[in-house]
């Protein structure tokens, strides 16, 4: 599925730009001007997942743009509570982005915490990205239908592992075993790629990671990726056929945002912008994030708002349906 056509469906038939409101007016000189120093990019995952693999990507590209550094800093921990909760809090400058995930707003709906929605600025999004279910390489189940008959075999035997609590590999999991009966020990991880690693050594059995981590898991033979969580096919995880085929209605389709802290001069979103557009317009670029399985996006900051203030809706009742106590997490 394109990204613009992802987008399209999202968007809200409404113009907003929150921040406009609410941030100071720069001054044309620091506004042409920026940046003049190193901008510091958070990252609410390890290194080596997905959210850093696509952060690194487009970081390089502004490092280029801009001539200063793009500096990421990996903060992984509480389902992004940490990263968002610095971003937020950070100077409203243009020196500190945040680039975060829809499991990162599934989190924050949890806490009630830091809505990226609405407590934080928006200033594009920038890509789209299925997940997949995966499965140690020796595992004999090798479609999504054989997986389902090996796992009924053995229920409360196996483990399925996630970036923690409410975040989207979370209930990626807990949505597939609810509809297909199934019986499993969630275990919580602060980051992606410790749950890739026990996948290997076996210490955990199924996992449904975002694509762009998978390509070197892949190519090693350790892994196999049973189903993708697209409902049709996609070339971002070419051969593996979506979950939706063997299991109806079943898809999850994943995002990444760039944000800034609330007040940030609107004319320093808007240069923010225009670079991170520009960027994901580049071909070069756009080869690269659909080799590491992340379909390029690009946005305005008002589109942007509208799609995560539609995703939170979406989110919001999905989850109180499913039993979750909103505000709860971090008790």
């Amino acid at each position: 599925m394109r990204a613009s056509a992802i987008v399209a469906s999202w968007l809200l038939p409404i113009a907003l730009n929150v921040m406009q409101g609410q941030a100071r007016a720069a001054s044309a000189s620091e506004v042409a001007a920026y940046p003049v120093r190193p901008v510091r990019l958070i990252l609410a995952s390890g290194p080596g997942s997905s959210p850093d693999v696509i952060g690194r990507l487009l970081g390089n590209k502004l490092t280029e743009a801009w001539g200063r550094p793009i500096v990421v800093d990996n903060r992984p921990g509480a389902t992004g509570l940490i990263a968002v909760e610095m971003l937020a809090n950070a100077a409203p400058d243009g020196y500190t982005l945040g680039m975060f995930t829809m499991t990162n707003l599934i989190a924050m709906l949890m806490f009630q915490k830091y809505m990226l929605a609405s407590e934080l600025g928006a200033v594009s999004l920038v890509g789209t990205t299925p997940f997949a279910i995966v499965v140690n390489a020796s595992t004999p189940a090798r479609t999504i239908a054989e997986w389902i008959a090996y796992a009924k075999a053995r229920p409360g035997e196996l483990r399925y592992g996630s970036t923690g609590m409410w975040g989207s590999l979370h209930l990626c999991m807990e949505n597939f075993n609810g509809i297909n009966g199934l019986t499993m020990t969630h275990v919580p991880y602060k980051s992606a790629v410790p749950v890739m690693a026990d996948l290997i050594a076996g210490a955990i059995h199924v996992f449904c990671p975002a694509v762009p981590m998978l390509p070197p898991f892949l190519k090693s033979g350790k892994v196999r990726a049973l189903g993708v969580t697209y409902k049709e096919p996609t070339s971002l995880l070419p051969g593996v056929p979506p979950v939706a085929d063997t299991v109806a209605g079943f898809a999850l389709y994943g995002w990444y945002g760039m944000h800034v802290p609330l007040k940030t001069p609107p004319e320093i979103v808007r240069k923010i912008n225009a670079e991170i557009v520009k960027a994901l317009r580049d071909p070069k670029l756009v080869k690269v994030m659909a080799a590491a399985g992340t379909e390029a996006a690009g946005s305005t900051p008002a589109e942007y708002t509208a799609f995560l203030r539609k995703d939170t809706d979406y989110w919001t009742r999905l989850l109180k349906d499913s039993g979750a106590t909103l505000g709860q997490a971090g008790k």
